[in-house]
């Protein structure tokens, strides 16, 4: 179980690792925790796991980096593999894809963190994130009201790099779509309690946010999402389990529009998760789905 590692996001990835070999334990599997650090090549090495499940999150473990090595090493991996995982890390790129693949997007530009912070570069509302970071580290909202760019911009300990992509704010729902190999599971809608979005808190605090699922909104919405989400997946080249982030706009004074975020290789398997929601959703209980994962495991992903 390949977890932790050094990213903003480690802690999400211990979490998720420790409740995958937990469960993978009690099925009767021998688990090894290895809490990633720049020695994972060696410990692979010592180690020859028939499979390695990967559990980690954000850069070097999201992005075709670990993969690269378990290629290397020829070990079977779950998750997607090396162009896939470098693909979707980067919004710029994976956005481009789902461009070319008629996959709705929001307006949106890439701009340097000082291009940024130095003055709209977008007519407020809209939406600051890094490219290649998860877990809604670094994203601020801008709201209307606001005359200047948010204060963050200018920190001399902002970490989450210097390029960022500027997106014009969508309203309404928050709404996520799981893909288990070439299957798309059902929609759910995340409704953040007492925050301004689906930030860190929210997506990994207990009670940080609630979980519609199914989402509740019109059918024919719901398998266009479905649809998307596939879609995504394979044009992007992903294997075994995604997850893909929209945004609907369909309240009382909503223009209707549906926007694809982003594509997500790595979900978070924490007991506030999407994912294993979602699967249970369709029937795959946390012990089927991750049975599966490591059954699916394999190189040249």
């Amino acid at each position: 179980m390949l977890m932790g590692g050094w990213s903003a996001e480690r802690e999400v990835s211990l979490s998720s690792g420790n409740a995958c070999a937990d469960v993978l334990e009690g099925a009767g599997y021998k688990v090894t925790r290895v809490d990633v650090d720049r020695s994972v090549a060696s410990v692979l090495a010592d180690l020859k796991p028939d499979v390695a499940f990967n559990a980690l999150h954000g850069p070097f473990g999201e992005d075709g980096t670990i993969q690269g090595i378990l290629e290397f090493l020829a070990i079977p991996y779950t998750h997607s593999g090396v162009l896939a995982s470098a693909l979707a890390m980067d919004k710029e790129l994976s956005k481009r894809v789902a461009k070319t693949a008629g996959i709705p997007l929001a307006p949106h530009k890439i701009v340097d963190r000082a291009q940024a912070a130095r003055k709209h570069v977008m007519a407020p509302p809209y939406v600051v994130k890094p490219v290649a970071e998860g877990s809604s580290f670094g994203v601020l909202i801008v709201r209307e009201d606001m005359s200047e760019p948010p204060q963050q911009l200018h920190a001399d300990d902002w970490a989450f790099g210097e390029r960022l992509m500027v997106e014009r704010y969508v309203g309404g729902r928050e709404l996520s779509c799981a893909v288990m190999g070439d299957v798309a599971l059902g929609v759910i809608e995340i409704i953040p309690v007492g925050l301004e979005f689906y930030d860190y808190d929210a997506k990994y605090a207990p009670g940080g946010s609630k979980h519609e699922c199914p989402a509740k909104i019109k059918p024919n919405i719901y398998q266009k999402i479905q649809t998307l989400a596939l879609k995504a997946h394979q044009v992007i080249g992903c294997r075994g389990v995604s997850r893909s982030d929209f945004r609907l706009d369909d309240g009382p004074m909503g223009s209707g529009e549906l926007a694809w975020l982003e594509i997500n290789t790595q979900p978070g398997m924490t007991a506030t998760s999407l994912v294993p929601e979602l699967a249970e959703h369709a029937g795959h209980s946390f012990e089927r789905l991750l049975i599966w994962m490591v059954e699916d495991a394999s190189c040249s992903r």
